[in-house]
């Protein structure tokens, strides 16, 4: 069976959210080891680790979160806050789909792109490297994909943008070459609420096979906006997530960048 995962991409997931300076490092490292000890298969242990990363922001807002379970399903994991027994059920909301198929290619092009700087000469390489591109579509980055990570690697090489790399900007980083979109983000960006509607229904529907032997189930939406295809400006018709109505005790919307935080019930 194909891997559709590595290890290396979970590390440079955790290296970016490291750029964050939401991130609580400590917490989230001891997780992924609690994670890493369990009788998990690998593509779940990977799975866990990802959702306990875009979980980080949320645990800003409740400092006193002591996790009982890291690695059981449905809800995705059980928590303590104030004396309670919490579900907590984790789930992402795409903004775009389409440039999410986008994103993924991109994402193995930068990969390819890291390798070949590594083997070339890491020290001199090092550091995150964020790129904004020309716009791309999946049919030229399917034809065009050697040219692209070329295009890459001379952009960096030379620190300069040019080809398909409209912009370039890069910070330290210690270890390796990292390379990652461009935060930049259009006032114009909205995300629809009945993305998040749609998506609690769903979650309703799941909510009598959860765990009966918790005090409350709460429901996390996030907005993963280290992806392009997740992050947004403004949510849409935002007064309309209030009029939902959900057997989950309580459901936030998350951005995992600054950490907003919306009550929806």
């Amino acid at each position: 069976m194909k891997r559709v995962f590595s290890d290396e991409d979970l590390v440079k997931n955790l290296n970016l959210y490291y750029l964050n300076r939401h991130l609580k490092k400590k917490p989230i490292e001891r997780y992924h080891r609690e994670i890493d000890s369990s009788q998990l298969h690998d593509r779940e242990k990977y799975k866990k680790k990802s959702e306990i990363l875009l979980l980080n922001s949320f645990l800003h807002h409740f400092p006193e979160v002591t996790f009982e379970n890291l690695t059981c399903e449905s809800p995705d994991f059980i928590a303590k806050i104030d004396g309670k027994k919490i579900g907590i059920e984790l789930t992402e909301v795409i903004n775009n789909l389409e440039i999410k198929k986008i994103e993924c290619q991109m994402n193995k092009i930068f990969r390819q792109a890291e390798l070949l700087l590594e083997e070339e000469d890491t020290p001199k390489h090092r550091g995150v490297y964020f790129l904004e591109f020309i716009p791309l579509t999946m049919q030229m980055i399917t034809d065009k994909q050697e040219e692209i990570t070329q295009n890459i690697i001379k952009c960096i090489t030379r620190k300069k943008a040019s080809g398909f790399v409209k912009k370039i900007r890069k910070s330290h980083h210690r270890r390796n070459v990292f390379i990652t979109h461009d935060y930049n983000l259009s006032l114009f960006d909205g995300l629809s609420s009945e993305k998040i509607i749609d998506l609690i229904h769903k979650k309703n529907q799941k909510y009598p096979f959860y765990d009966s032997s918790v005090d409350e189930c709460w429901l996390v939406i996030v907005s993963d906006m280290n992806s392009l295809a997740s992050r947004f400006s403004f949510i849409q018709n935002k007064e309309d997530l209030h009029k939902i109505k959900s057997p989950f005790h309580k459901i936030f919307h998350l951005e995992n960048l600054c950490g907003n935080l919306v009550h929806i019930k």
